[in-house]
This record gives structure tokens, sequence and C-alpha cells, in this order.
């Protein structure tokens, strides 16, 4: 009768405090920013074309998609935010746990034995008593506290909101370690093709300077021709050794990426100038922000604050905490479960903190201003994301323009260079003027080759502002 009052003295309690508890959960928070209607450097007469979710496979490299292969099965770094995933479920089903009753069962056995010696003092006889006691127990108890605040449920669903961020962490470091996969090895196919055209001026310019021996032999050159040709031999040679190290160091470096050590890497390349760019088309700002998984993440990480805030404001108030234990306890094993043997408790009871030198307010003040901070990480990433996009359009566009522009130059350098190669060996021009020539062509060709990387690279920096293909059925 007692138990029974004093759980409807609590729930009176908790009843009349509910009216004066709407300032538990915080008022909804947006981020405030009005999306535009459509992006401004997308091209509004081309159909919406998102990235594939194996947007790499569109440059048509084989070694491309078998490396980004490698690098999603292996990435230390995915690796790393997959297990903070596990951890996060984890702590999930640690905190949900305050949910539901905890009950714990145990079972005692014990036996004890005592004795006593005495002697008689006329008969000098030895007496012994030995007493033999034995106890036995078998009880379960459980104890459950009343989430009248929906404490232990905000808690519980910031737990849950955690988890999804650091699901959205594993989409961004994903499609941060594909990027830099394409990055890298399209780097390395630049210094490849860079390369290759050195060394090609470099046989031009020994070229000419086999024509300038000759002609100093006959006497229709001076020795300060011949000299400065050979000036530009020796650089043309200095430039190579640049570029060796270039290639081999993409090559080495995604060894880190693909988690294998660099002696095992090996690249054939040599396809720079074969590979495609895919085309691809984004539709409006707010489909790009559901697309990227950093917006995502920001987004998760506040509504994890703010349910933080409403379990911070819980704790302000009473918690009530039902407890009970029930079983048997005998002498005798034999009549251990028997009616006679059984044993019960039932308690209820009321906590309110009164003064913990402002612990508990403090712990609120601190999660409103997480909350607040998250607000403006979360303004930031969406901002991020629409200029991260529009960068991105702005850079594929020009670069893809400039490449086209640079093929021309290079065409009409290669054309002026043939005929004032001509014009030498017949000696109507002086090496002054082939050598403006051949110096504007070897410009013209490795100023095409950084183009094309350029353009490539945007590509996949497009690629990975429009989130990829992550959030997509592969």
């Amino acid at each position: 009768m007692a138990i029974a009052s004093g759980r409807r003295a609590a729930l009176l309690a908790a009843a009349a405090l509910l009216p004066g508890c709407a300032w538990l959960t915080p008022p909804a928070t947006t981020s405030g920013i009005a999306l535009p209607s459509r992006l401004t450097e997308a091209d509004a007469g081309a159909p919406v074309q998102w990235p594939d979710p194996s947007w790499w496979r569109g440059f048509r490299s084989t070694e491309l998609d078998a490396l980004m292969a490698e690098a999603m099965a292996a990435n230390t770094d995915i690796a790393a935010a997959e297990a903070r995933v596990r951890q996060a479920d984890a702590q999930v089903r640690i905190t949900g746990a305050t949910l539901l009753p905890a009950i714990d069962a145990s079972a005692q056995g014990t036996r004890s034995q005592t004795g006593s010696v005495s002697t008689a003092s006329i008969t000098g006889v030895t007496s012994r008593r030995i007493r033999v006691t034995a106890a036995n127990r078998l009880a379960l108890s459980a104890s459950y506290e009343v989430d009248f605040w929906g404490k232990n449920r905000a808690a519980t669903e910031a737990a849950q909101q955690a988890a999804f961020a650091n699901r959205f962490d594993v989409g961004t470091v994903t499609l941060t370690t594909q990027a830099s996969v394409a990055n890298t090895y399209f780097a390395m196919l630049g210094a490849q093709e860079r390369l290759a055209i050195q060394k090609e001026n470099l046989e031009i310019a020994q070229r000419v300077l086999r024509v300038i021996r000759d002609r100093v032999t006959v006497g229709t050159s001076t020795g300060l021709d011949l000299a400065q040709q050979e000036t530009v031999v020796a650089q043309q040679q200095a430039l190579v050794p640049p570029l060796v190290q270039a290639v081999e160091t993409n090559r080495i470096s995604l060894g880190t990426l693909v988690a294998r050590p660099p002696e095992t890497i090996r690249l054939e390349g040599g396809t720079f100038s074969r590979l495609d760019v895919p085309r691809v088309t984004p539709g409006m700002p707010a489909e790009v922000l559901v697309r990227r998984p950093d917006v995502l993440n920001a987004e998760a990480a506040l509504a994890a604050a703010n349910a933080n805030i409403v379990s911070a404001r819980a704790q302000l108030l009473p918690s009530v905490t039902l407890t009970g234990s029930g079983g048997w306890t005998s002498l005798a094993l034999e009549t251990l479960t028997t009616p006679q043997s059984l044993i019960f408790s039932l308690a209820a009871g009321l906590t309110q903190p009164i003064f913990q030198g402002g612990a508990l307010v403090g712990q609120v003040r601190l999660r409103e201003a997480q909350a607040e901070e998250l607000v403006q990480t979360y303004r930031f990433a969406i901002l991020n994301a629409l200029v991260d996009t529009e960068n991105a359009l702005v850079a594929l566009r020009q670069t893809t323009e400039q490449e086209a522009l640079q093929a021309n130059a290079v065409r009409m350098a290669e054309r002026a260079y043939a005929i004032s190669e001509a014009q030498l060996r017949a000696g109507t021009i002086d090496i002054v003027t082939l050598l403006n020539t051949q110096q504007t062509l070897f410009s013209a060709r490795n100023t095409l080759a950084q183009a094309r990387l350029d353009r490539l690279q945007a590509a996949v920096g497009l690629f990975r502002a429009l989130g990829g293909g992550w959030g997509t059925a592969a």
C-alpha cells in the first residue's frame, strides 16, 4: 500500500511539471540560406546528367579502374572511417540500453560449520559439539528509470544521429580518396606525356645542332650560332630529370592510396592523350546538397547536438526509478522453490537535483553553445558545396576551352617551325629566327600537356563537387 501511494505521488509530481517543460525541446533550426533556383555556371539548355556511381570508368582507363578497385578495398582512411561507424553503432546500443530495464540474476549457496570442545572436571571426559548450518538463495532483481522527460530517448537519438554522421563521413572519405587516386594517376600520366614531349624537343634541338655544325664546317654559320644552339640543347637536357622525378613521385604516391608498398606498383601509363572526359550536367542546387555526404554529415551532427540539449535540460528535472527483486531462500536445498521460501521487494524512488554547483546548468549551456557552433558549420557546408560546384563548373569549361585553343597553337607552332627549319637548311633565315620558332614550339607543346592535365583534374573536381556516385546504387 505504501508503495502504491509513493508511485501515485511521483506521477502527480511529474504531471505538475509537464506543462512547463516545452523548453525541453529547442526550436527547429535551419540554415537560413535561400537556395537559388539553378546553378549559375550550369548549362541551362543541357539535360540533367548526374555522375555515374563508377564515374571514373568514363575516362576509359583500365589501369585507373584497377587502382580504384584496390583503393576501395584497402585504403586505410576508408577502413578507419568504417571502424568509426562500428564504434558509433556500439555507442547507440550502449545508450539505448537506458530505455530498457536492467535485470540481474543471482544464486548463492553457503554452508558453515561451528564447534566447541568441553572437558568435565570430575570425570575428565571431553565432549565435542558441532553445528552445521546451510543457506540457499536464488533471486532476480530489476531496476528501471521511468523516462518521463525523454532524457534517455534524447540521448539515444543523439547517439543515432552521431552514427548517421559517421556513415556520411565514410562517404566523404571515400569520395576524397577516389578523387585523389584519379588526380594522382592523371598527374603521373601528364608527367609521362611531358617527358615524351621533352625528349622530342631535345631530339629536335639536337637535329638542328647537327645542321648548324655542318654549316659551320662549310662556313655558312658562325661559332656564335653553334654556341647558341648548344645552349638550347643543354637547356632541354636539363628539363628531363625533373619530369622523370614527377613520374616516379606520383607513381609512388599511389601506394598510400591503394595501401601497397610503392615498389609493388607497376603502371604502364602512356594513355594520356587517349583519355575521354565524361560529360556531366548538374541539376538544381538542392539536389546537389543531398548528394554531398559532407553536407549530410553536418546536418546529422547538428541533429545530434539538438538531441543532446534535450537530454541536458532533462537532467534538471526529477528522475523516477522503479526497483524490484524476488526469489527464494531456504536452509534446505530441497525446499528452495516451495511457496514458503518465496521473497520479494518493490520500491519506487524520486530524485530531484537541488544543488550540484551549477554543473547541470553548465552542461545545458555547453550543449546549447555546441549546437550554435554546429549551425554555423552546417551553413558553411551548404555554402561551400554551392561554391565548390560553381567553381568546378567554371574550371571544367575554361580548361576545356584552353585545351582546344592550345592544341590549335601547337599546330601553328609546328607549321612555323617546319618552315623555319627548311629555310635554315636553304640558308634564307638566320639562327635567331629559328631559335625563336623552336622555343615557341617547345613551350606550346608543354603548355598543351599541362592544359590537358588541368582539364582532366577539373573533371575530377566536378565529380567530387557533385558528390560523385555516393549514395546511389552501383
